[in-house]
C-alpha cells in the first residue's frame, strides 16, 4: 500500500520507513484485522466464543434444513451408479453421537446434489457413500440416504480396538469397495464434514485435465486453515513469499516514481528493495495467508498447486487408479496416535521413489465437523 499522505517529508529514508512501519503494524492493519480468525491480530479473548457460537448456530441450521430436505426429497429410481464415470466421489461417513443433530452427512449431500446441477445436462458426478459404523446403532443420516444413494457397507467382523487403525481400514474398504463398485476414471474421497464449496466440481475438474495430475499420486484439496502461514517449514511457501515480497516492493516503488504527494525520498535500489520487501511481507503474514489465498477463487485457472502437506484428508483426489495402490500402501502400515493415515500417506510418499503428490489452495472443502469421530473433545468445540 503507498504511504499514507499525513506523513510528510522528516529526515532521511530510513526515518520515513520507520513511520510507516509503526502506523501500518501498530495502527491500520490493528484495526482491520482484529475480528479475522486467521491474522495475527485477531483478538481471541474477545471474539472467539462468539464465533464458535455463531458457526455452530449456522451448522445446526444447515443440518436441520438438510434433514427436511432429504426427508421431502423424491426417492430415485436407481441408486446403483453407472460403470466408467469421469468422476466418483466417495462419501466416507460413521455415526457421530454427539454431532446427531448438526447432520453433517445431509448437509454434504445435499451440497452436492445441488453443485450437480452447475454441469448441465451430464451430472458433474456419480456419488456414492460408504458407511463404516460398526456399533451397535444405526447410521440414520446414511439409511436415510439410501433412497437416494448407493451406500456401502463392510462386512461385519470384529474391529481393532485402536481407533486409529480401525479408521484406516475403513478407509482401505472404502477406496477398493468404490472403486471395484463402479470403475471409475478418477475417484474423489470426501469424509462425511467437509462441505465442498460452490466451485468445488469446476477447480476438481479443471485440476484432472492439468498434466501435473497424471503423475500424482492424490491430490489434497483441503489442509487446515490455521497452517497455511507464509512463516512455515514449507519450502515453497517460503519462496512464495519472497517472491510476493518483491513483487510489492517493486510496485510500490515504481508507483512512488509517478505520484509522490509526501515526497518520499524512497528510490529503486537494493537497499529500498529489501526495506519494502520486508515490509510487504511482514503485512502478508500478519494479515494472513489465508486471506490472500481466497482472491485466487476468481478463477479455477488460479488455483495454486504445490506439493502435498502432512496434514489431514478430508477431501482427496485420486486420479486414474491411484486409489488402489493408496489402498495397497495404507494396508503395509499400522496406525496408532501420531501415525495416523494421513502421516502414513506423506511418509510413504518421502520413502517411495517416483511417487509425487500435490495440494491445492485454496481450499475445497469447509471443515464442518466440530465434533470428531476419532477425537473425543470434552467441553464446547472451538474453531481454533
Amino acid at each position: 500500500m503507498p504511504p499514507p499522505r499525513c506523513v510528510r517529508r522528516c529526515g532521511g529514508a530510513a526515518t520515513q520507513v520507520l513511520v510507516v512501519f509503526a502506523l501500518t503494524f501498530c495502527v491500520a492493519l490493528p484495526a482491520v484485522c482484529h475480528r479475522l480468525l486467521h491474522s495475527y491480530y485477531f483478538v481471541r479473548s474477545a471474539y472467539l466464543d462468539d464465533m464458535n457460537s455463531d458457526a455452530l448456530r449456522q451448522s445446526l441450521q444447515r443440518g436441520q434444513d438438510a434433514l427436511l430436505f432429504w426427508q421431502k426429497a423424491p426417492s430415485t429410481a436407481t441408486t446403483e451408479p453407472p460403470r466408467h464415470p469421469e468422476l466418483l466421489v466417495t462419501v466416507v461417513t460413521t455415526r457421530r453421537p454427539e454431532a446427531l443433530p448438526y447432520h453433517y452427512l445431509l448437509q454434504v449431500t445435499r451440497q452436492l446434489s445441488s453443485l450437480q446441477g452447475d454441469c448441465g445436462e451430464r451430472p458433474c458426478a456419480q456419488v456414492v457413500l460408504c458407511d463404516v459404523e460398526s456399533g451397535p446403532d444405526a447410521n440414520e443420516d446414511a439409511v436415510l440416504l439410501e433412497r437416494h444413494f448407493r451406500v456401502i457397507r463392510p462386512p461385519a467382523g470384529r474391529q481393532p480396538n485402536n481407533t486409529f487403525e480401525r479408521e484406516k481400514r475403513d478407509y482401505v474398504f472404502c477406496l477398493r469397495r468404490a472403486f471395484q463398485l463402479a470403475l471409475p476414471r478418477n475417484m474423489l474421497v470426501l469424509e462425511d464434514d467437509a462441505l465442498p464449496h460452490p466451485d468445488f466440481f469446476h477447480v476438481a475438474k479443471d485440476l484432472l485435465r492439468r498434466r501435473f495430475a497424471s503423475r500424482s499420486l492424490y491430490i489434497k484439496l483441503f489442509h487446515p486453515e490455521r497452517l497455511q502461514h507464509y512463516w512455515n517449514p514449507e519450502p515453497y511457501r517460503i519462496l512464495e513469499w519472497f517472491g510476493l515480497g518483491l513483487l510489492g516492493a517493486t510496485l510500490l516503488l515504481q508507483l512512488l516514481t509517478i505520484w509522490n504527494p509526501c515526497r518520499w525520498s524512497l528510490r529503486m535500489s537494493a537497499r529500498h528493495l529489501a526495506l519494502l520487501a520486508v515490509y510487504v511481507m511482514a503485512g502478508a503474514e500478519l494479515l494472513g495467508r489465508h486471506y490472500l489465498l481466497e482472491l485466487r477463487r476468481l478463477s479455477p485457472q488460479l488455483y495454486a498447486v504445490s506439493p502435498a502437506t502432512n496434514c489431514c484428508t478430508p477431501a482427496m483426489l485420486y486420479p486414474g487408479n491411484t486409489s488402489l495402490r493408496v489402498a495397497d500402501y495404507l494396508d503395509r502400515a499400522f496406525c496408532f496416535r501420531g501415525n495416523a493415515k494421513d502421516t502414513v500417506l506423506y511418509q510413504t510418499l518421502r520413502n517411495t521413489p517416483g511417487e509425487r503428490a500435490h495440494s491445492v489452495e485454496p481450499n475445497l472443502v469447509t471443515h464442518i465437523g466440530a465434533f470428531s469421530s476419532i477425537r473425543p473433545k470434552s467441553g464446547r468445540p472451538k474453531l481454533l
